[in-house]
């Protein structure tokens, strides 16, 4: 039987918004940004371990308390440059307790609002799957091509499109191999993609958003605060 493990990398600084802290240690709802995202995978029955891949730098970890997560929790100190090297490394860390079918679920530190029904249903959803997939939503607004002067320069068809989000699941030596040397692409979908295999989308919704902006912590607040409610 396939195990379920997950890797969440939080090696990048990512944006600071105007304060010294990096983003995935900026307070939301009185917790580290990361915290949200790293307590909903460690409560998910199906998930054994989860492994946050920091970088080999990173001061801010220990400052914070994280006993509240739980005992599946492990930091690796081996993040990359980039986001796919910080996966690549992870898994290569902790190769040792993987087998080449165990599903591996990545997820973005900066996505605090992963509930346990969007998880359950990517598992349940990809549990028989040959490839794999990622949590999603289809486009919903019309898409503006912008130039040069940031006017518009086209309208595209939105028809087909999907916007992706995490978790990604994958089986950990498809996994391994499609991110080898692959370090430019900025999803795990784009590595399976690119070794010639199509990922399975998975419908979530938009509460899974990912705080890229100021105003997206307010909103990630609010989201927290009506589950907890």
């Amino acid at each position: 039987m396939p195990r379920h493990y997950a890797i969440v990398p939080a090696a990048g600084s990512g944006a600071r918004f105007g304060s010294e802290v990096p983003k995935q240690y900026i307070e939301l709802a009185g917790r580290p940004l990361i915290h949200h995202a790293l307590a909903a995978l460690c409560r998910c029955e199906r998930i054994e371990r989860v492994w946050v891949v920091l970088s080999p730098g990173d001061e801010w970890w220990k400052a914070y308390d994280w006993t509240s997560i739980g005992p599946k929790l492990r930091a690796v100190f081996c993040g990359g440059v980039t986001r796919a090297e910080s996966v690549a490394n992870g898994l290569s860390s902790a190769g040792g307790v993987f087998d080449d079918d165990d599903w591996v679920l990545v997820h973005d530190a900066a996505r605090p609002c992963l509930s346990q029904e969007m998880l359950a249903t990517l598992c349940d959803e990809l549990a028989d799957d040959p490839v794999g997939g990622i949590l999603a939503t289809p486009v919903a607004d019309t898409l503006k091509r912008a130039d040069a002067e940031q006017r518009v320069a086209a309208t595209e068809a939105r028809e087909g499109l999907w916007q992706a989000q995490t978790p990604q699941m994958f089986r950990y030596a498809l996994l391994r191999k499609a991110l080898a040397g692959n370090f430019a692409l900025t999803d795990e979908a784009g590595a399976i993609e690119a070794a010639g295999f199509k990922p399975r989308l998975v419908r979530a919704d938009a509460s899974n958003l990912k705080v890229t902006f100021p105003a997206d912590l307010r909103l990630a607040e609010l989201i927290l605060q009506g589950r907890d409610a």
